[in-house]
């Protein structure tokens, strides 16, 4: 069950691990997004259905933003800052306790912003402007 992703529409962001997105993110001074969602959440899956793959959002994640998409209730092991922690363990690292959690990190994974639950496209797009 650790491969389980929520349900992915063909304009969804290329998510990818935290570990690739912090080098990303140091060598071209993008932030990262992570999605921290839940399986079952039926709010996590209505943002991947109506939300992530809205052509407006996808502009600006494009442009500002490495995407990220992490089980915060899974024991799966990720790499972040260089160590192996669950991937569980590291939601709660950012106070990501409800699903689904959005965070806004820069390369060295300090939170830059946070907020959880449904978020609609217009007001997922504020988040995203800061």
């Amino acid at each position: 069950l650790t491969n389980v992703q929520p349900t992915v529409n063909d304009n969804s962001p290329d998510w990818i691990p935290i570990h690739e997105a912090q080098e990303v993110a140091a060598s071209t001074n993008k932030l990262i997004f992570v999605d921290v969602f839940e399986i079952g959440c039926k709010y996590c899956r209505a943002m991947d259905r109506e939300v992530f793959p809205d052509s407006t959002v996808r502009q600006v994640m494009d442009a500002n933003y490495i995407p990220v998409r992490i089980d915060g209730n899974s024991p799966e092991v990720i790499q972040f800052n260089g160590q192996e922690i669950p991937s569980k363990e590291f939601a709660q690292s950012k106070g990501a306790y409800v699903f689904p959690t959005s965070l806004i990190l820069d390369a060295n994974g300090n939170v830059i912003k946070k907020k959880t639950g449904y978020m609609g496209v217009d007001e997922f797009r504020q988040f995203l402007y800061q």
